[in-house]
C-alpha cells in the first residue's frame, strides 16, 4: 500500500492504531496523517524503542491493510 492509499484510509485505520499504541491521543494520530515515517518516529519517542523496532512495528501494522 502506498502513502496515498494509506492517507485515504487513515481515518479507518486510526482506530486500530489507537488499539495497538494506546498511549497516543486521537489528536496525535491525526498529526501522523497515516505517514509511516511520522508514526514510526512517534512510536520510537513515546515507547522508547529503537528506530528499527518502531519501523518494524509500523510496517507490520500497515501490512495488515
Amino acid at each position: 500500500m502506498n502513502n496515498d492509499q494509506i492517507a485515504g484510509k487513515w481515518k479507518q485505520m486510526k482506530g486500530e492504531a489507537k488499539v495497538m499504541w494506546g498511549k497516543f491521543t486521537d489528536d496525535e494520530l491525526d498529526v501522523a496523517e497515516g505517514n509511516k515515517d511520522k508514526l514510526a518516529g512517534m512510536v520510537q519517542e513515546r515507547y522508547g524503542k529503537t528506530k528499527e523496532e518502531a519501523q518494524r512495528e509500523v510496517d507490520d501494522f500497515f501490512s495488515r491493510y
